[in-house]
């Protein structure tokens, strides 16, 4: 059975809800085949992050090598990187590999307000890696940072996504889900905007859903759909994958990556 390829470029969860381990996980929910490279290992569960260790720069290129010259990668998502030199080595191997329709999902902090992006890179993703992407998918935070705006509104979240588009990357998806109404996405093609709706779930059990999108239009991506069609895909997905999302944990519990398998009567959801 021959299906696409996608690479995520991330931290590895130990608590399995974010990181390489949801990229992963949803990856297979899309009909995907997984691959991985690993940039930072993190001790941390639903409640925090307890301890960080970074792979060394070359070692992330070394992942990134072998995946590349033996698959045939059709999409890469990025999540968190660490430092500069990764991102540095992370940018190197996706543009000496080829590696097309990569997705930057520019990881600041995780959900417990915990620092997983030095400040140097910070400026390391927006010089090296905006330029490759095809799609950034900014949190208001992150959209904050990289632009230096105060975006809190639809009207700043516009703005902060021509301003990032201006960075070099096709396609800007500034992500609404800290919004106080119902979580509102902005898709900016340096043309027009594209305004993607969901309810909001009332569900504390969120952790890891900026990963999981990013790795949802990864995937669609993969499987060759236009970027506003794999972004409203995976829009569909995250939002049902919150409604379901799974109640382990003593903190934030994660999304359910499986939660269309498990509608049709797999395991049931929290």
């Amino acid at each position: 059975m021959k299906i696409p390829t996608a690479l995520t470029i991330a931290g590895s969860d130990s608590g399995g809800g974010a990181g390489i381990q949801a990229d992963l996980k949803t990856f297979l929910a899309l009909g995907v085949h997984g691959t991985s490279a690993i940039s930072a290992l993190t001790a941390q569960n639903t409640t925090g992050v307890s301890a960080v260790h970074d792979v060394p720069p070359e070692f992330v290129a070394e992942q990134i090598k072998q995946v590349a010259i033996d698959f045939e990668v059709a999409s890469a998502k990025t999540g968190m990187l660490s430092n500069a030199a990764v991102v540095e080595a992370v940018a190197d191997a996706l543009a000496r590999y080829e590696v097309p329709n990569i997705v930057v999902d520019p990881v600041f902090v995780s959900k417990n307000h915990d620092r997983l992006l030095s400040e140097d890179g910070v400026d390391a993703i927006a010089e090296k890696l905006f330029p490759l992407a095809t799609v950034v998918t900014p949190n208001l935070e992150e959209a904050s940072g990289f632009s230096g705006m105060d975006v809190h509104g639809l009207h700043q979240m516009r703005e902060a996504a021509r301003f990032l588009h201006d960075m070099g990357p096709r396609y800007v998806l500034v992500k609404g889900g800290h919004l106080a109404e119902d979580a509102v996405d902005v898709l900016f093609d340096g043309g027009g905007f594209l305004e993607l709706r969901a309810p909001r779930h009332p569900s504390r059990n969120t952790h890891g859903t900026g990963c999981t999108l990013s790795a949802a239009i990864a995937a669609f991506l993969a499987r060759g759909l236009p970027v506003p069609e794999a972004v409203e895909g995976a829009k569909a997905y995250v939002t049902g994958a919150i409604a379901n999302g799974l109640d382990v944990g003593k903190g934030f519990g994660p999304t359910n990556h499986g939660w269309q398998s498990s509608m049709a009567g797999g395991a049931t959801s929290g």
